[in-house]
């Protein structure tokens, strides 16, 4: 695994344990704790593949509404940087995702925009030449009166988002399962079924462990934005009992 510590954010391992830790930050300063196994790869030759299960115990230093940012595990795409000396691309996500206020990513109808969830995202593969300048009009666009909405609207309608909100309290320990099949991807807690997401995204995508400060906003309305939360504490992620290895069982 590659480990990416940003900011003062740190990965210690104590014992059987790995704790995630960011610091006490403000809102200027970008703080991340995270392992990945995509580090200088292509999208292209991303490692992770269907079937495939990932599973691990995790608690949290806080509930989602107080994480002051986003943390979480699975799999996607890391869409948003120019991965390999590539170009931007179209998100695609399978993971447990948890993200604080101000966040607020409304993907399906009925399922608010944060919380700790079971989520699937595949919005296909849209070139990566017209995405990058696609996003900048709608953004534009839905700044103005009466548009914001009718553009998330169609933006919903074009994406397969299954999400869920998880009924668990993250600052507890909870063994976390996730069985990605090419036609379906299933979400358990404590053995116990959550979600089952049919159309998951296609491979290849790269594993992703983190905690954070970030936030984005694209909400219901069709508000555009992105930005870091400040916090005066530690928050930190603890994990043990982690695997990934191939099969759906």
């Amino acid at each position: 695994m590659h480990t990416l510590e940003v900011g003062g954010g740190r990965v210690e391992q104590r014992g059987p344990l790995i704790r995630f830790v960011i610091p006490p930050t403000d809102a200027r300063t970008y703080a991340d704790a995270q392992w990945d196994n995509y580090h200088g790869l292509r999208r292209a030759n991303f490692p992770n593949r269907p079937p495939l299960r990932l599973a691990l115990r995790a608690r949290f230093s806080h509930e989602a509404d107080q994480l002051g940012g986003t943390a979480g595990f699975g799999f996607w795409n890391n869409p948003f940087t120019l991965s390999g000396g590539g170009f931007l691309a179209s998100p695609n996500a399978l993971w447990f995702f948890a993200a604080s206020p101000p966040n607020d990513q409304y993907l399906c109808d009925g399922v608010p925009g944060r919380g700790w969830k079971a989520a699937s995202l595949n919005t296909g593969r849209w070139p990566a030449w017209l995405v990058a300048p696609a996003a900048v009009p709608a953004v534009i666009f839905s700044r103005l009166p009466g548009l914001g909405r009718p553009i998330m609207k169609l933006a919903r309608r074009m994406i397969k988002a299954h999400e869920r909100l998880l009924e668990v309290k993250m600052t507890e320990w909870h063994a976390y399962e996730l069985l990605w099949d090419e036609r379906e991807a299933i979400f358990r807690v404590d053995g116990v079924e959550t979600q089952r997401s049919p159309a998951p995204p296609a491979p290849p995508l790269g594993f992703v462990m983190w905690i954070d400060n970030q936030y984005a906003v694209a909400s219901e309305a069709g508000d555009f934005r992105f930005g870091l939360v400040a916090h005066s504490e530690e928050r930190w992620m603890e994990i043990d009992n982690f695997s990934v290895e191939p099969g759906n069982k």
